[in-house]
């Protein structure tokens, strides 16, 4: 499909979702001709996706990111939301020579230092995974909400991905967190007990605190950089992908637990 084709299918898909609620937006993209993905970290949106997906046992793939640096609370999470739903998440993790080379070149914690360090971890330890995660879709959903940031405040329902070659769905595009932990209560949907810590916005432990009162809902991620619209490179293009220093060739495995700390 060429870029042009690509961008007036999402447009017009993003019309027709507009009019939907969660339950009829869901249903319209498993219902289209195409793979499938929905990404999930586990955070309240996501949480609000997974169990419209689960409940209406709709044929959406749901897979996360394992970088090997989530809280316990994430990851416990996980196990919970497969029991409760009765579904499969797929866990996609990063490559065990990947994470040698970041920590060979800036030190496993290196991040902290400099948003090359720190753009360079957040492509060995999510945007690769992520590729992998997506090889195949046609649709890619994500927990995506324009009350998140400034950074997301004209998402769309659907946009395309031309960099991927997909179109990226975000259903809850026009939720606001009001609308989010309100249906979560209606609906007793299981989330991580760390939103009611002072965590709106969960990523990996290193790189996540709680928000102080007055910050946006995404002030605690990467908190010690300066730059509001920072991202780590799965939905505004940066630098991440291309700051991975080449790993030696040795044979790959994939990070569990506490290989990845």
């Amino acid at each position: 499909m060429t870029s042009a084709s690509l961008e007036n299918r999402a447009s017009a898909l993003n019309k027709q979702l507009e009019s939907l609620d969660l339950a009829g937006r869901l249903a319209l993209v498993d219902g289209l001709e195409g793979k499938v993905v929905f990404t999930t970290s586990l955070g309240i949106e996501d949480q609000v996706i997974t169990a419209a997906i689960g409940s209406d046992k709709l044929g959406i793939e749901v897979s996360t990111l394992e970088t090997g640096r989530l809280f316990n609370e994430t990851v416990a999470l996980i196990d919970e939301t497969e029991e409760t739903y009765g579904i499969l998440i797929k866990r996609f993790y990063p490559e065990q020579d990947d994470i040698d080379a970041f920590a060979a070149k800036y030190g496993m914690n290196g991040f902290y230092d400099s948003v090359e360090a720190r753009h360079a971890c957040c492509g060995a330890r999510k945007v690769k995974p992520l590729a992998r995660a997506l090889e195949g879709a046609s649709f890619w959903i994500t927990g995506l909400r324009r009350g998140q940031s400034g950074n997301r405040a004209d998402t769309p329902f659907a946009e395309a991905d031309l960099d991927r070659g997909l179109i990226k769905i975000n259903p809850l595009a026009d939720w606001d967190i009001e609308t989010i932990r309100a249906h979560v209560e209606s609906q007793a949907i299981p989330v991580n007990p760390l939103h009611a810590r002072g965590y709106p916005s969960i990523g990996c432990e290193p790189c996540t605190r709680a928000i102080k009162p007055g910050e946006s809902e995404r002030a605690g991620r990467w908190w010690w950089e300066n730059d509001e619209k920072r991202e780590c490179g799965l939905h505004v293009p940066e630098a991440a992908a291309s700051a991975i220093p080449q790993p030696t060739p040795l044979a790959s495995s994939p990070l569990t637990g506490d290989e990845a700390r």
